[in-house]
């Protein structure tokens, strides 16, 4: 690849190269005074459509349709901006990554940042979509699974694939043979279930489809032909199934800013936005 020999210490003296390049820091904090936006609902989430902010619009939306109390705004965070560096955003998540999430319906307000663990926080406390008891310690393995395995697919595959400044066959080999161990995973374990931790729908394949589910539609990085996503043909079942679902299409659109303007709904503060404030119709 390179004669690169990396020095004893390293320090950071410029930037990497690639898509998201000025917004990789080796440190920490906010960099500019930013307050967040708050609305009148008791869910107050900042977030982007990346596959890790799907997760939780997808849930939400998922809540409401069950008839639950669970409405909530969404405001756009552009990462490419730098908006997770305010100071705002950096006191809801520490870590300055979306999604971040402010549950206002105690008390006293409540954060949480993490996808997994917001997740984990709306559905416990609504008491929805965790599965049946017998199946909760596989349904928490799952979720699990995710939050560890998807940073190989998309810091690590995505990245070399789509991102990085040249095109490197080493790290680009290594992941994709990590990617498509992974959705063999996946594909066995769907060969006699019809969901990850059985037969109800759960946050496990919520976070997991978010992921993977859009990489076997062919919806990341364009890499569906190269990763043959076709050939995991459980997986494409499962897929397909939550697809379908009416909430998961809604969840989808809210915070997108990239694709078909009627899929982009950039915030979301009411049911109705999703028939009057798409990009197609107010951009």
């Amino acid at each position: 690849m390179t004669d690169y020999t990396p020095p004893r210490v390293w320090t950071w003296d410029k930037e990497s190269g690639g898509k998201f390049a000025s917004t990789n820091r080796p440190i920490a904090g906010a960099t500019h005074d930013k307050d967040l936006p708050r609305g009148r609902h008791p869910f107050q989430l900042y977030s982007l459509a990346t596959p890790n902010g799907q997760k939780v619009t997808m849930l939400f939306e998922e809540l409401l349709a069950a008839g639950h109390a669970a409405d909530y705004d969404a405001w756009l965070i552009r990462i490419g901006d730098g908006d997770q560096f305010g100071s705002g955003f950096v006191e809801v998540n520490p870590n300055s990554k979306i999604p971040a999430l402010l549950d206002l319906s105690g008390d006293s307000p409540v954060r949480v940042f993490e996808s997994g663990a917001i997740l984990l926080h709306l559905a416990e406390k609504f008491g929805a979509f965790l599965g049946q008891p017998q199946d909760r310690p596989e349904m928490l393995s799952w979720l699990m699974w995710q939050m560890g395995s998807a940073p190989y697919l998309g810091g690590g595959f995505g990245h070399f694939y789509a991102y990085a400044p040249e095109k490197w066959e080493y790290p680009i080999n290594r992941f994709a043979m990590e990617a498509k161990r992974q959705l063999d995973v996946l594909d066995r374990a769907l060969a006699d279930r019809r969901f990850l931790a059985g037969e109800e729908y759960t946050i496990a394949d919520i976070a997991i489809w978010a992921w993977y589910g859009n990489l076997a539609l062919g919806r990341l990085y364009e890499a569906g032909e190269f990763l043959d996503v076709a050939s995991y043909g459980n997986v494409q079942r499962w897929a397909a199934e939550i697809d379908a679902r009416p909430a998961v299409q809604r969840g989808r659109m809210v915070n997108r800013v990239s694709g078909d303007p009627a899929g982009q709904l950039h915030e979301r503060h009411d049911a109705a936005d999703f028939d009057t404030k798409t990009q197609d119709k107010i951009g």
